[in-house]
């Protein structure tokens, strides 16, 4: 079963079970990836599923810590519901030691030397780490090796 019929089959369930917050976060994901899939005139795989979850998952942190920040505790807390449902289609995250065994490995099959090789770097773990770590971080990382 794909990442897209699980997230379909967990809407009709959470229609069934009357949970109407779980249901409303569900409904936007699967709006979103059909927006996806209009605009690129695609079918969504798994990998482009995981991308616009990522990028839900980063727009309702934005949004956690701005109603914060202005006092909306009511708005913060929809949102952080929101964030907890949509964590649940986030493959495992990786460990720190996979992380930097995924490092080392771009590292070599790369052949970089120095911080001019960045980009060519993070390329290969991209594709390798998307959903499962932070990117941030992990160019953080690339870029000391390559400084060091």
């Amino acid at each position: 079963m794909s990442l897209k019929e699980r997230i379909t089959e967990d809407m009709k369930a959470a229609m069934r079970a009357r949970e109407a917050g779980r249901l409303s976060a569900i409904r936007l994901l699967l709006a979103a990836i059909k927006q996806k899939e209009v605009d690129e005139r695609i079918e969504a795989d798994d990998a482009q599923v995981i991308a616009v979850v990522d990028r839900l998952l980063k727009q309702r942190k934005d949004s956690i810590e701005q109603f914060e920040a202005a006092g909306r505790q009511d708005l913060a807390d929809r949102e952080r519901a929101e964030l907890e449902v949509l964590t649940v289609y986030m493959p495992q995250q990786a460990s720190d030691a996979e992380v930097a065994a995924e490092i080392d490995a771009a590292l070599a099959a790369t052949g970089a030397s120095g911080p001019r090789d960045m980009g060519r770097v993070m390329a290969v773990l991209k594709g390798r780490l998307t959903g499962r770590a932070d990117l941030t971080a992990v160019s953080a990382s690339v870029k000391a090796r390559l400084a060091g």
